[in-house]
């Protein structure tokens, strides 16, 4: 019997095809920009916290690749995410500050207190910056903190592109009472990147949840249709992956809200699935890498668990797959891998919270299933497994969505109206 999930909560979420307004106030229907011509694009500055190569930042170089020419991308803390917009021809600089880049989500007051200084020549540094541009558009919430703090300095127009669900399961007090009141005070536009991440912005500042646009990040769907996977085995031999297995993919960095352990659960309840684990720790979570490793032995199925670490070619890894599984056991702001899934044209399986609610429709264009629930993922993956027509129905309608909702196109012109805005 195929698994089923009660996704009547679900109810709520908007259709894929809703327009995306950047005037909140415009009625429904309306188009995304109402003026006759189109201005030049302002010059930006963009900052980002990371030199890693997460979710945020792979959003971040479409766009700083498509404003490179009147743009410079700030980096606070150096790493292969500079060397990647250098490629695309964006001029980065970092201002590195090693005691605030280990300032944590869940930090303390007392910790944030100690590392004030620090923070002060970096807000001084990105200050300097932008009173060279028209607009600082800030890119993750370390970003936020230093480059709003500085408006009484640059005095630029202020633009925040939000990407996480702000609650305490993700991160500390201190850390949310900045952003309440930085967003309230110096913030002059919010866009975030799901009804999910607007719902938690409305919640912590008051703000109506619909005075921030929802721009759904792009993914190139090109860069999977270039990948050749007639020859399946040899796709895979080249990978050194398991040539005739059964493969379930996970992709993203290990770190336990993003569910790994839970995957490796499921995996040990089927026999004949093997599971290929693409991403590395980040953020000081070589420890739960360790147990994940720990975890498949103790589970007698290390030979069928595959670490293949991080991995720049995602499309190529992809689509050696049988199947792509999501398991975030926290709700996701909105869940890139699933739209990358499903632009690769595999079935997904992904657990409903959070802004993969928005992108998954249970049955018809991927597959539901409790976070933290590793007997419902196996009963999924087993569906999927013993009906291939079921699984090619459910890829190929979301390899359809994947292109015509989460395009890198509509991403800029969307994001390009929304810094054009954020300017006048």
């Amino acid at each position: 019997m195929r698994p089923t999930i009660d996704v009547s909560p679900l109810s709520h979420s908007l259709p894929l095809t809703q327009p995306v307004l950047l005037d909140p106030h415009a009625a429904p229907g309306a188009p995304l920009a109402t003026a006759t011509a189109a201005p030049a694009m302002p010059r930006v500055l963009f900052v980002d916290q990371s030199g890693q190569l997460g979710g945020a930042e792979f959003a971040l170089l479409e766009l700083a690749a498509h404003c490179s020419a009147r743009s410079e991308v700030v980096l606070l803390a150096d790493g292969p995410f500079r060397a990647r917009l250098e490629a695309l021809g964006a001029r980065v600089q970092v201002i590195d500050e090693v005691r605030v880049s280990g300032v944590v989500r869940q930090a303390s007051l007392m910790n944030c207190l100690r590392v004030v200084p620090a923070m002060v020549r970096q807000v001084r540094a990105i200050a300097a910056r932008a009173r060279a541009f028209d607009v600082l558009f800030l890119n993750t919430q370390k970003a936020l903190v230093l480059g709003a703090l500085g408006k009484p300095l640059h005095r630029k127009p202020v633009i925040w592109y939000q990407h996480d669900i702000l609650t305490r399961e993700h991160f500390g007090r201190v850390q949310l009472s900045v952003v309440k009141w930085l967003v309230r005070l110096a913030v002059d536009h919010v866009v975030v990147n799901s009804q999910a991440s607007a719902r938690s912005l409305a919640e912590l500042t008051g703000r109506d949840a619909s005075a921030a646009p929802v721009i759904y990040n792009g993914i190139d769907a090109d860069a999977f249709s270039r990948v050749d996977d007639a020859d399946l085995v040899a796709l895979r031999r080249r990978l050194c992956l398991p040539e005739h297995a059964w493969l379930a993919g996970l992709f993203g960095r290990l770190a336990p809200w993003k569910g790994q352990h839970v995957a490796l659960e499921a995996i040990a309840r089927i026999p004949d699935v093997h599971l290929v684990l693409v991403g590395a720790p980040l953020f000081g979570e070589d420890a739960y890498a360790q147990r994940l490793r720990e975890q498949a032995a103790a589970l007698g199925i290390a030979d069928r668990v595959h670490f293949a670490g991080f991995q720049d070619d995602v499309p190529t890894w992809m689509k050696a797959m049988d199947v792509i599984v999501h398991t975030s056991t926290e709700p996701e702001p909105f869940g890139r891998v699933i739209v990358e899934g499903m632009a690769a044209g595999r079935p997904v399986i992904a657990t409903a919270a959070g802004g993969v609610t928005e992108i998954v429709r249970h049955g018809r264009n991927g597959w539901l299933v409790k976070p933290a629930d590793a007997d419902a993922l196996a009963e999924a993956i087993k569906a999927l497994h013993a009906d291939p027509e079921l699984a090619q129905r459910l890829a190929d309608q979301a390899s359809s969505d994947a292109r015509s909702e989460f395009s890198v196109a509509r991403y800029l012109e969307r994001m390009s109206q929304a810094i054009k805005l954020a300017a006048r």
